[in-house]
């Protein structure tokens, strides 16, 4: 099958001369480059079986490689089966418009930040709001930065229960039926809150302006630009209640550790460059179903426009579902819900079956580790600092 490493292989080492890549970026270059091949290393397996001998090599584990998600995603999604509650579960999402995107990508960290804890604000603003909901709620947000054709489209999706607890914490409060909250009265308040966290981040001088933007970094002309999007629409839409708990978990495994572009959407790579599938969300019907050929290379620097900075984390809790308070929050939910929760079987009750590691694709038993091969591509040491030897 075609894979997005076979342009990186190809095309990445002349262009990455010529480029002007992130220490990030050349990373994760390097380590979709490499990914399962003999520069990582591997093992040799045979089967218990049919004595089948396989070779196996090492995975990157980069969270940007297209090859290194799924096993990532399912064991997150195991460790996220404990928290659903039997409520309905909205979809919501909040997206930037393209001016505040194109500024985004030299300032990542903070404007992805705000995003985040804006989205977050927004919704648990309007949720506690006695004429809305009067609640206090969680959400699980989850950051994408790309549109179909690999455009840099930065907005999150927002996975949130039905309901919350009442300010005293004594009854939970489910919304209406089929019903959230307002769009309307989130898209207000987020456009709002978000300008006013800017322009505090531009007074701060935590912002960076290059190219054409380089003239933002005057307060006067930044306030100017700032003008029109406190006019415009901004988009905030939410979709119909999921059909239950395991339709979340479904949703959940195909977003939450979603890269740019799967490999599965790649159609050609030839002579006149690389060719994917993409959805064209202004047309409708199968006609917003097409494909598109890009050059090499910039095929490949879109793909990078997506990577994000270390340490970035992509999927964030707040509210009733924040990391500190998670498990007390939930426990007092299903107390007020009436749901007994699962007792888990304790290893003296019986003897847990441990899946094997590896398992033959011909005959289904487990396959043995025989022999482990080195890798080949050296583990470069990080660069000195000043001073040292």
């Amino acid at each position: 099958m075609l894979e997005v490493a076979d342009v990186f292989r190809s095309h990445g080492p002349a262009w990455r001369a010529t480029a002007h890549l992130s220490l990030g970026q050349l990373k994760v270059m390097s380590a979709i480059e490499q990914c399962r091949t003999a520069a990582l290393g591997g093992h040799v397996l045979r089967c218990s079986g049919c004595e089948h001998i396989e070779v196996a090599y090492n995975s990157c584990r980069n969270r940007h490689c297209m090859k290194c998600q799924a096993s990532a995603a399912h064991r997150w999604l195991e460790a996220r089966q404990a928290d659903l509650l039997p409520v309905e579960y909205y979809h919501v999402v909040f997206t930037l418009p393209a001016p505040i995107s194109a500024i985004a990508w030299y300032n990542k960290t903070v404007i992805y930040g705000l995003l985040f804890d804006i989205a977050a604000e927004t919704l648990r603003t309007i949720a506690a709001d006695p004429k809305h909901l009067g609640a206090q709620i969680g959400a699980t947000l989850v950051l994408h930065t790309w549109g179909s054709a690999l455009t840099h489209h930065p907005h999150v999706h927002g996975i949130v229960p039905g309901g919350g607890l009442s300010p005293d914490a004594q009854r939970w409060i489910a919304c209406r039926p089929g019903f959230f909250l307002p769009v309307r009265v989130l898209s207000r308040l987020f456009r709002r809150r978000f300008l006013e966290a800017l322009a505090d981040a531009h007074r701060r001088g935590q912002l960076q302006f290059f190219g054409e933007y380089v003239g933002l970094a005057d307060p006067a002309a930044f306030a100017l630009w700032l003008a029109p999007l406190r006019a415009c629409e901004w988009v905030v839409y939410a979709k119909r209640p999921f059909a239950g708990p395991a339709a979340v978990l479904e949703y959940l495994s195909r977003y939450t550790h979603r890269v740019a572009i799967s490999n599965q959407r790649l159609v050609a790579f030839d002579e006149r460059g690389v060719t994917f599938r993409w959805k064209d969300y202004r047309a409708k019907g199968r006609t917003r179903y097409k494909t598109m050929t890009l050059e090499a290379g910039e095929f490949m620097r879109r793909v990078l426009l997506h990577v994000l900075p270390g340490g970035f984390h992509r999927i964030r809790h707040y509210g009733l579902l924040a990391n500190p308070v998670r498990r007390a929050n939930l426990a007092k939910v299903r107390e007020l819900l009436d749901v007994v929760p699962e007792v888990p079987i304790r290893p003296n009750q019986t003897e847990v079956a441990v899946a094997p590691v590896f398992v033959c694709r011909h005959c289904g038993a487990p396959m043995i580790v025989i022999e482990i091969l080195e890798r080949t591509a050296p583990i470069r040491a990080p660069p000195m600092r000043r001073g040292e030897t």
